[in-house]
């Protein structure tokens, strides 16, 4: 097949074959958080909180949720959880470890919190008891979820995967059930059930903050402290000294959500370790980047540019593609951004066969996006880079 014809092929016909690989990124790091009302946050957001890294960014588990879709990335903006929710733990966690990891990892969070639940809300069926007790605005936040926000949880992880790589699992629940003894058991089959059904590593660590030790709610803490006996895989995170309280004296104040969020960042970079290190990627990608046309700003406008050959009507180019090389067990992408965003990379064979595919969320300059060789012998292929602004076609020759 002539290449002019598999360049028609790909760009008249956008071609897709379930044959694609998509490559998860492993600089992209994810935790999944879920809870009741402080892990919804209930502090007030202000104009320091509105203000955060692209490198920390929010999974929509709610659909039209303040110009979000269920299932995209976002910035990571409070209020994360739901419409319902303020300033919350997940909002610093998020930020104290872009700041204080290598500047290659990325970080994102899937919140799915419900204000007042039990345990057994995320330990679905539940029965009708329990929905009947249940106030209207409570039946609202359920609904935003779908009516089952244990399964949202599980089906947004499950998306969220296919572009990073999910670290752990920060949790914040427990005032509702603050006396069922049974309760550590409960949280202990709802983690085992999420690890199966979302597929994660078994060993994948779970992170329980405790409630305020003079709160309303304090006698939770004799819940929460007995959980690293149920499994080796379990952490506490410390709430002793966040004393400022809502009138309630359930939630924390607005720094008192910025503080544990810093706490429960400090636990994963203790547990986790080395584990958070990024990926390697040392390659001579900024010397084989073009300083051609091929990188533009968005500001010179539509044009007819010349990529790999090809040519492309009215393109804008905010992206820059360097030389595509093997290394290892992965594909090299050199690439350059000239704003951070997601940018998709597809291969394709001489015969228009679709045979790697990856998403990646990218910050602003030069980056490596590396793709699962596997499937990719030597050859000539035809590479589509797309961002939501540039569209880039590129022959490659992969010795």
């Amino acid at each position: 097949m002539a290449v002019s014809r598999v360049v028609s092929l790909f760009l008249g016909l956008g071609l897709a074959v379930s044959s694609a690989i998509a490559t998860p990124d492993p600089n992209f790091h994810i935790y999944l958080a879920f809870g009741q009302s402080n892990m919804e946050g209930q502090g007030t957001i202000e104009s320091k909180d509105k203000t955060v890294d692209p490198r920390f960014q929010m999974f929509s588990t709610i659909d039209n949720f303040n110009g979000r879709k269920l299932g995209t990335w976002n910035d990571a903006i409070p209020p994360l959880a739901n419409k319902h929710g303020g300033l919350g733990p997940t909002d610093y966690f998020g930020r104290t470890l872009v700041e204080r990891l290598d500047p290659q990892i990325k970080v994102g969070v899937v919140v799915v919190a419900v204000a007042g639940c039990s345990i057994v809300l995320f330990d679905p069926p539940v029965s009708d008891s329990y929905w009947s007790q249940q106030a209207g605005w409570f039946m609202d936040i359920v609904r935003d979820y779908g009516g089952d926000p244990y399964q949202r949880l599980v089906d947004m992880a499950k998306k969220a995967k296919e572009d990073g790589v999910i670290k752990g699992i920060i949790f914040h629940q427990g005032e509702t059930d603050e006396g069922d003894s049974d309760w550590p058991n409960k949280v202990k089959k709802v983690y085992d059930r999420l690890v199966k059904d979302v597929g994660l590593d078994e060993n994948i660590p779970f992170f329980a903050g405790e409630v305020p030790y003079n709160g309303s709610s304090k006698g939770t803490n004799n819940n929460i402290r007995k959980l690293p006996n149920k499994s080796k895989n379990f952490y506490l995170v410390s709430a002793e000294g966040l004393n400022d309280l809502d009138m309630l004296r359930i939630h924390f104040s607005s720094q008192g959500y910025r503080d544990f969020g810093k706490r429960y960042a400090e636990k994963v970079i203790e547990v986790l370790g080395d584990d958070l290190k990024p990926v390697s990627t040392e390659s001579s990608s900024s010397e084989a980047l073009s300083s051609s046309s091929e990188v533009s700003s968005s500001s010179m406008g539509s044009s007819s540019s010349t990529v790999g050959g090809f040519a492309i009507p009215n393109a804008v180019h905010t992206v820059g593609v360097g030389k595509v090389s093997f290394d290892g067990a992965f594909l090299r992408v050199p690439v350059s951004m000239a704003h951070s965003g997601v940018i998709s990379v597809r291969l394709y064979s001489a015969l228009g066969s679709e045979v790697a595919y990856a998403n990646r969320l990218l910050s602003a300059g030069q980056s490596d996006v590396l793709i699962s060789r596997k499937n990719i012998s030597s050859g000539i292929y035809m590479m589509s880079v797309v961002t939501a602004s540039s569209h880039i076609v590129q022959r490659v020759n992969l010795q």
